[in-house]
């Protein structure tokens, strides 16, 4: 057994272990936070010696390439650059060179990907790919971007068979996903800002283990081709009988460049995290795991424990002041019948002051001068956004809708409430003066729009988009979605990311002070 074996091994005896004195141990939350984030980022670490091939655990030139192949990893911004010769895959033939692992089960892979250069074939090739073996003629199934822009999902069913290909709607596109889900493969592809569009096969003839990875073909054995693939995420999704609120999938902390599009994981956690914010300093990012709240530096780094005092069972309803100050935090008290109820403490850490009288309660925002805070409210069966002192006292009713309203956030001027909200029959984003009039409407397509965003300069939102088959009144855990921008006062949205998350992916203002970044949580199970 190798030494990642042992440690692999070693994580899983200690976190199953049924060590009366070791259980007494890690029930202690921080403590079982610390060791489970610090023993997997170590095998992690591990996972990840040939640094090279980042998440993938080899590449090799495939077939007759005529010139040796080479993929690249760059740690620093976690791209990958794959250069490839070879005639084609096509018919019973493979030459290309390729990055790749091994994955079964479930899967969903996704990668913004560009070539390099003009070019020398309009048909040489990119994509992800599926295989069952490094021998030329293997079956496999793949999601191929070609340098003409035609896009296609080919496949090979058997060995040494024909080749066939079911071919896209959009044409060059820099967004490719390939899914399978029980025995069909599902193609998504976007050029970046645009919804997916997708095609899908059954392929119950493939095996359950699979080479999975990138490629890059040439179309030419005397030429190399090269492709730069970023933002490339290899997703465990949740299995068909995850509990919600009970089973939970591993994290990704993620920092995004709103200019470029460029995502950068700085954390990773086989537990779930959720809900980062951007302290005003800059200097750290606050999630919420297990209850309690922790910090990090944007960069990445060790998380330290944000001592709540007495509550110790925070959702991700966790809010800090425009002047990063004070944060305030919906905890679950026994006093309340388990009830979410806000309370409100120093950043740095400290005791909690309770504000809210009544539950359930959920914070969602500060006022920008400190003096209320509003928050969704359970009152007379339906939830309603209010507004109340920070000091505490009487609440006061915003909105009055039998639909849910929820995810309020002040404007940075104070001049406005985003929220949103499922009157019309969708969750759709809205806004309202700080007195509950003028209550507007600001987007109007099929998704389902939570938790509006305002940049610190009061531009723009970013925001949560679940599809039209999702519930209005829902935001689950683990489901394919967007996050979406558009300008403050409403317009067209457009598409800034596609991650498997949901609940606990963006709940809380996640700008980073500069307004260039924002920050927010992906998912996956762990691939071990």
């Amino acid at each position: 057994m190798n030494i990642q074996a042992k440690k692999l091994q070693l994580m899983k005896l200690i976190l199953e272990t049924e060590n009366p004195r070791i259980l007494e141990s890690i029930n202690n939350s921080k403590l079982k936070h610390g060791l489970i984030v610090v023993l997997f980022t170590f095998t992690t670490m591990l996972a990840a010696q040939t640094p090279d091939t980042g998440i993938f655990n080899e590449h090799n030139d495939i077939g007759e390439t005529g010139i040796q192949g080479n993929a690249l990893y760059n740690p620093e911004n976690q791209t990958y650059t794959i250069s490839g010769s070879g005639e084609n895959i096509w018919f019973d033939e493979d030459a290309f060179h390729f990055a790749w692992r091994e994955i079964s089960g479930d899967f969903i892979l996704r990668a913004r990907m560009k070539f390099e250069g003009e070019g020398n074939h309009s048909h040489r090739k990119m994509g992800w790919m599926l295989r069952e073996d490094k021998t030329t003629g293997s079956p496999h199934y793949s999601a191929v971007v070609h340098g003409d822009g035609l896009t296609s999902l080919q496949y090979r069913e058997k060995e040494n068979g024909e080749t066939l290909e079911m071919s896209s709607e959009t044409e060059a596109p820099d967004i490719v996903q390939l899914e399978r889900r029980g025995g069909t493969l599902i193609m998504s592809v976007a050029k970046y800002g645009e919804p997916f569009s997708s095609v899908s096969i059954k392929a119950d003839s493939l095996s359950d283990k699979l080479m999975a990875g990138l490629f890059v073909c040439s179309h030419d054995s005397t030429t190399i081709e090269k492709a730069v693939f970023e933002n490339v995420r290899l997703v465990k999704p949740a299995p068909g009988d995850l509990v919600p609120y009970q089973d939970y999938l591993g994290s990704h902390l993620e920092v995004m460049d709103l200019e470029t599009g460029h995502r950068k994981i700085i954390f990773t956690s086989p537990i779930s995290i959720q809900a980062p914010n951007w302290t005003p300093d800059n200097k750290q990012l606050i999630y919420n795991s297990e209850g309690l709240l922790f910090s990090i530096p944007p960069s990445g780094g060790i998380s330290q424990q944000i001592n709540t005092g007495f509550a110790t069972n925070n959702n991700n309803d966790h809010v800090l002041t425009f002047d990063g100050k004070t944060i305030g935090i919906s905890h679950h008290t026994e006093e309340d019948n388990g009830n979410s109820v806000v309370y409100s403490l120093p950043t740095e850490g400290g005791t909690p002051k309770r504000i809210t009288d009544k539950s359930p309660s959920y914070l969602h925002g500060w006022s920008p001068d400190n003096q209320f805070v509003i928050y969704t409210a359970e009152r007379k069966g339906q939830y309603d956004i209010y507004k109340i002192s920070a000091d505490g006292g009487e609440e006061i009713q915003l909105t009055n809708q039998k639909a849910l309203d929820d995810g309020s956030e002040y404007s940075p001027d104070g001049e406005y409430i985003y929220f949103n909200s499922a009157r019309t029959g969708t969750m759709q984003l809205w806004r309202m003066r700080p007195d509950g009039s003028e209550q507007t409407q600001l987007t109007f397509d099929e998704y389902n729009d939570w938790f509006p965003h305002i940049s610190p300069d009061g531009k723009e939102l970013v925001f949560i988009s679940y599809g039209p088959e999702i519930d209005a009144g829902d935001h689950p855990f683990y489901k394919h979605v967007y996050l979406r921008k558009i300008p403050a006062e409403g317009g067209q949205p457009e598409i800034v990311a596609y991650l498997y998350g949901g609940q606990g992916t963006m709940n809380v203002p996640s700008w980073s002070p500069c307004g260039k970044y924002i920050s927010f949580v992906s998912n996956s199970g762990v691939w071990w």
